[in-house]
C-alpha cells in the first residue's frame, strides 16, 4: 500500500500506479486535464512515463470550456 496526496487529499493505492491508469480509474479523459507531479507540470506527451508512488504530490486540473457571455 502506498500513500500520496492528490489535489490536497490523502489517497492510498495498492501499488505504484501509472498516471494514465490512475486517470482512467477516475474516469478522467487524459486529454482534458493538466497534471502537476511533485511540483512539476507534466507535458501531456509524458503522461505515459509518470508513475505515482509513495509520498508523491499530484494536482489534477480539469479543463473547462467557456467564454465571454452576452448580456442583454
Amino acid at each position: 500500500m502506498i500513500s500520496l496526496q492528490v489535489n490536497g487529499k490523502k489517497v492510498e493505492l495498492g501499488e505504484p500506479t501509472p498516471l494514465l491508469v490512475y486517470l482512467e480509474r477516475l474516469g478522467v479523459d487524459a486529454r482534458a486535464v493538466a497534471v502537476e507531479h511533485n511540483g512539476q507540470i507534466v507535458e501531456r506527451a509524458a503522461f505515459e512515463r509518470v508513475t505515482l508512488d509513495e509520498g508523491d504530490q499530484v494536482e489534477i486540473v480539469r479543463m473547462v470550456g467557456g467564454g465571454v457571455g452576452r448580456t442583454s
